[in-house]
């Protein structure tokens, strides 16, 4: 009795001890109509009136309006060309607009190449890959807005990618993207087509285009480049002059065995891709570490929807209310991945890297509205500011160049 007496107060103290030292506080927060309700549906006349609806919500956040804060462009010397962020709008298309970003600054660094290459081209190929894996497989297949960073350079091999000027894919003057109609209405075409059990494959795929033709237009065959006309796949490998094999996506997850290529499990990967490089998190963070001062960049996702993603601060950290940094292991991660509290939400693109207190701190370049709600004329419009901690704990999966990381990928 006196022993379990003794363990007893033996846990009182220590929680009591943790608690002592726990130093971040939370806040419940009013969110304000921001970028998304005041720009995006505003360019849509259809949506005005939601926007005109919208209220202030309140959320639970950690308080960060006295911490110091490294949230400043100008911090942070050690980054890398990029074009300037854009709004992927009302469409669940971040893992185009991250990764095309990347492929871009791809372009930069082993070309010494300028470009502005086009989201949308991939998006519209993209579903039509979706809609014809669904047909074929009698709508056992996820049809949805969301897909992964390594759909990007699949659809590159296959259909090929064009400058952003030739498919924009925002007609009668829009500014910005809004795919409600447009999916919902490829959506609606596939469901029919299960509960008819009609499964035309090249009739449905001809009707997957009509719609998307009607909404984001016709994409090129075809781009003039110097007076010459070059295919998709012809601007690729002969202008932009990039490989799709050659980038590798790293993943750290315990479900799977390290050190072998594993199936990242979640929705957005529809095709079920094996081509994950999955390492424990230790190497996962060594690995992203090095690759940035090497002078790479990464298109990187994870979670996003944590009391720490700070949209006023345009900060994300890790409140050790949640859990305090040294105990964010390999157990922490995997248990947040299994119970759905990190969830694979977003992609964004990291372009550069900061060292605070023997920490790093990065530069993401976003393209969500979240990070579109401070001063339209700041520098810091389009950015996040991602802590070590954050990474390590919800930021699931990276792709980056497989030169940047041959000695890992020989442990393979």
């Amino acid at each position: 009795m006196k022993q379990e007496i003794s363990v007893f107060l033996l846990l009182f103290v220590s929680l009591n001890i943790m608690a002592q030292n726990n130093k971040d506080r939370a806040i419940f927060r009013e969110s304000k109509p921001g970028f998304y309700q005041n720009y995006i549906l505003r360019d849509d006349l259809e949506m005005k009136e939601r926007k005109d609806q919208a209220s202030a919500t309140r959320s639970f956040a950690m308080d960060l309006s006295s911490a110091s804060l490294p949230n400043k462009i100008e911090l942070y010397k050690n980054k890398q060309w990029h074009n300037a962020p854009v709004s992927q709008g009302a469409t669940s298309t971040c893992w185009s607009f991250s990764t095309t970003s990347f492929l871009e600054t791809e372009v930069y660094r082993i070309n010494k190449m300028n470009v502005k290459l086009s989201e949308m081209f991939t998006v519209y190929w993209e579903y039509v890959e979706k809609a014809g894996r669904y047909i074929r497989e009698r709508g056992n297949s996820a049809f949805a807005e969301g897909s992964e960073a390594n759909a990007v350079t699949r659809i590159w091999k296959k259909y090929g990618v064009v400058p952003y000027d030739s498919y924009t894919g925002l007609l009668d003057g829009r500014k910005f993207h809004n795919h409600e109609k447009m999916f919902g209405e490829m959506n609606n075409f596939l469901k029919s087509m299960k509960e008819n059990s009609s499964w035309n494959e090249a009739e449905g795929i001809e009707t997957i285009k009509s719609i998307m033709n009607h909404y984001i237009g016709v994409p090129p065959t075809a781009v003039i480049v110097g007076g010459k006309s070059y295919t998709p796949l012809q601007y690729l490998t002969e202008i932009i002059k990039i490989n799709p094999d050659d980038y590798v996506d790293i993943l750290s997850y315990i479900q799977e065995p390290f050190y072998k290529k594993v199936e990242y499990k979640v929705p957005d990967n529809w095709w079920h891709s094996a081509d994950y490089y999955n390492v424990p998190l230790d190497v996962f963070m060594a690995t992203l570490k090095s690759v940035v001062r090497k002078g790479y960049t990464i298109s990187i996702g994870g979670d996003v929807s944590e009391p720490g993603f700070d949209r006023e601060t345009q900060c994300a950290v890790i409140p050790d209310f949640d859990i305090p940094s040294a105990y964010i292991n390999d157990d922490a991660r995997q248990f947040r991945f299994s119970n759905r509290t990190t969830t694979d939400d977003h992609g964004m693109h990291l372009v550069g890297y900061l060292e605070k207190d023997g920490r790093d701190w990065y530069l993401i370049k976003d393209s969500g509205s979240g990070s579109r709600n401070n001063d339209l004329n700041a520098k810091e419009f389009g950015y996040y500011f991602f802590s070590e901690d954050y990474i390590k704990l919800k930021m699931m999966d990276f792709m980056v160049h497989k030169d940047a990381v041959k000695d890992l990928l020989l442990k393979f």
